[in-house]
């Protein structure tokens, strides 16, 4: 019976113990159905258009297939099987359809231009202003203003490009679950520290076979880059990374070159159905950036800073690779081992000696500290259904109330996209019973704890895993923390793109402080906090390399820019062709001819950010700025967890999430406008 289907039960938190694929198609037919029941009834001409008749019934419906759909995504995305991916597949044009159809209802465009027009509007709250204003730009843009034939063709460009970007997903999560190398010679890979190797000896032992087993999931792959001495071995792993979902992958079925060629072309499509001159422009209607042109003006000016530092850095480390590791001609697969050799001889310690203070109990409760202070709640153990037995559950309280809930799901495995992501399980509105609090997914690819000799070992982080968990946990904050009762803006919803890092980026700054440390360190073996100087040796190599990062993120960053603003993808150039092109002007180190960088670029061909990667750098500079204020507390407080400015920032933009320009929320915190000179001290890159 229909009412047993748990993807339509939406009294609580989701079902994921009964949840099955069979339940997915019939959960999704009857939404639709009732959406489009809901629809119909609000198309009709009758009384006077009010929130409370029209935005509110329709922001009902809405809300009940985004959930179900939202946790169908969710599984898909955190434990693919063939049933599962089928399924999701399945459903998907039909929702792309429903999207677009909404989206090219005139009748609903005209109500909410009417809604506007009212003499009623201007009393709106504010947040209710916001969202008549979104919906107005997002009808726009959704070709609700196109001629039939054109709308047609848009909802068919929308069906072929979601279909093309989960595809392109899959491809990448296929060639990475299926690419497995065997070593049985434990002589071949000197170097590789002790926890790398227990884990690569089980996942051999998993498959029932000699020896020691790496695969292209991050913890896995990177650290053979990172330490293996074996430099063939390096460049085995190397080549098997950047190549994977490309023409030179190991199968020609999850090549990805057709996918972005089709991908760019329909969005070049979309934007000149639409009235603007490429896609770039389109994405940027909603972001705080102007126009394409001031993005890449940003992003060269900021790789104009930069160069000068990254040429210093590969230099240095070319001298060293040569004089110290006997390599002449250092190439693709050799700078991640020559650049902890290097920081190892500068600065007297390594990335793994690091690691053992940063067991996966202490860091999370080291994460859950910091927010307590800062935010004045409380973060609790609770219970829910989870999809995997790893997954966590917690409740975040304030004054005794709930606030939040989330779900914390940390390592990698078979049949989980890689990557590090928060997403939105469901979000904080009023209703008649009171205020639905929010729910939050927090998911990471780090480490399991592996056994060895019969004794399980804590699941061990690196310092980058450390910074990646509060990022994503910045997000979880945006969204968990909002006092918004309006859904379409509460916590990240209607947050623009450029500015939704500058919690997450936020957050990444309380990892390198001494106070922070203290309390979220325990050495594996001994149990010690971090040592002061090893501390000191720390923050000494924080900006290590930060030139070449930087240049790093600004190549991307303008690919994506290129490609989507300046790109004709029915020229001679290619994607390769535009990334060359990019690299030959920003870059210090280009990688080989046979990198394939770009059909693994998940960001942009199946995650959103499509022109939008200059985000995190935009994002940044409003981060690195808001951090400041934190900084100058610390000064006089004697310490960064300052409360006060804690709670000025909670107030200031997390709590008014996408309910004002986030620009008026960050000048509200900061009283002023954005500077770049932060964001370049915290990177070591000024001249003074």
């Amino acid at each position: 019976m229909m009412e047993q289907n748990p993807l339509l039960d939406f009294s609580d938190l989701p079902r994921f113990d009964a949840i099955r694929p069979e339940h997915v198609t019939p959960a999704i037919e009857a939404l639709l159905q009732e959406n489009r029941a809901v629809i119909s009834k609000l198309e009709q001409p009758g009384q006077q258009v009010s929130w409370e008749n029209f935005v509110e019934p329709l922001e009902n419906a809405g809300e009940k297939l985004g959930r179900a759909w939202s946790i169908v995504g969710h599984l898909n995305a955190v434990v693919d099987t063939p049933e599962l991916r089928a399924v999701y597949n399945e459903n998907q044009p039909a929702i792309t359809e429903f999207s677009t159809e909404v989206s090219q209802n005139l009748a609903l465009f005209d109500k909410y231009k009417a809604l506007q027009a009212n003499a009623d509007y201007a009393s709106l709250p504010r947040a209710r202003k916001t969202i008549v204003d979104h919906a107005v730009r997002d009808f726009r843009l959704g070709g609700a203003e196109l001629a039939d034939d054109k709308k047609l063709r848009y909802a068919e460009i929308q069906e072929k490009q979601a279909a093309l970007s989960t595809k392109f997903s899959e491809n990448v999560l296929d060639a990475t679950n299926a690419y497995g190398l065997f070593i049985e010679n434990e002589d071949e890979l000197k170097g590789l520290p002790e926890d790398v190797l227990h884990a690569a000896k089980a996942a051999a032992e998993k498959d029932g076979k000699p020896g020691y087993k790496f695969t292209l999931h991050f913890p896995s792959y990177f650290p053979v880059l990172q330490y293996a001495d074996n430099r063939a071995l390096r460049e085995t792993i190397y080549r098997a990374n950047a190549t994977k979902a490309s023409e030179l992958g190991s199968n020609p079925e999850w090549d990805n070159t057709a996918i972005i060629a089709e991908l760019l072309k329909l969005r070049k499509e979309e934007a000149q159905l639409l009235g603007y001159r490429n896609f770039a422009e389109v994405s940027l209607v909603a972001k705080m950036a102007e126009s394409p042109a001031q993005v890449s003006h940003f992003l060269e000016d900021l790789a104009h800073k930069a160069r000068p530092f990254a040429e210093k850095d590969l230099a240095e480390l070319r001298t060293f690779a040569r004089d110290n590791l006997g390599i002449d001609e250092l190439q693709a697969w050799d700078t991640t081992y020559a650049s902890e050799k290097l920081r190892e001889q500068r600065y007297a310690f390594s990335e793994q000696e690091l690691k053992q203070y940063f067991p996966e109990q202490k860091v999370v409760e080291g994460l859950f500290r910091v927010i307590q202070t800062l935010f004045a709640v409380e973060i609790k153990n609770d219970v829910a259904s989870v999809w995997h037995k790893d997954v966590k559950f917690y409740r975040i309280e304030k004054d005794g109330e709930l606030v939040g809930q989330f779900y914390l799901d940390l390592y990698a495995r078979s049949g989980k996209r890689g990557g590090a992501w928060m997403d939105d399980a469901r979000g904080r509105r009023r209703t008649a019973n009171g205020i639905q609090t929010p729910v939050a997914y927090l998911t990471c690819n780090f480490s399991e704890p592996v056994t060895v000799n019969g004794q399980t070992k804590p699941a061990l982080f690196t310092h980058d895993e450390v910074i990646t968990l509060f990022h994503e946990f910045g997000h979880g904050l945006h969204h968990l923390l909002t006092q918004v009762d309006e859904l379409s803006v509460a916590g990240i919803s209607g947050v623009e793109w450029d500015a939704v890092e500058l919690p997450s980026q936020f957050m990444e700054n309380f990892c390198w402080e001494w106070d922070v440390l203290q309390h979220m360190t325990a050495h594996a073996d001994t149990g010690a906090h971090l040592p002061r100087a090893l501390y000191d040796k720390m923050i000494a190599a924080k900006n290590f390399q930060s030139g070449m990062q930087t240049l790093r993120q600004v190549e991307f960053s303008l690919f994506d820019m290129h490609l989507h603003d300046d790109f004709d993808p029915t020229g001679q150039k290619s994607a390769q062709d535009i990334l060359n092109t990019v690299r030959e002007q920003v870059s210090v180190f280009n990688p080989p001819a046979f990198n394939r960088f770009q059909h693994s670029f998940g960001h942009i061909f199946s995650g959103g950010y499509a022109a939008g990667y200059y985000s995190y750098k935009w994002a940044e500079v409003l981060s690195a700025d808001a951090y400041g204020a934190f900084e100058e507390a610390g000064e006089t407080e004697g310490s960064s967890l300052s409360r006060t400015s804690g709670k000025k920032f909670q107030s200031e933009v997390l709590e008014v999430g996408g309910s004002r320009p986030a620009l008026e929320s960050f000048k509200a915190f900061r009283g002023r406008e954005p500077s770049i000179d932060a964001l370049l001290r915290h990177n070591g890159m000024t001249t003074v």
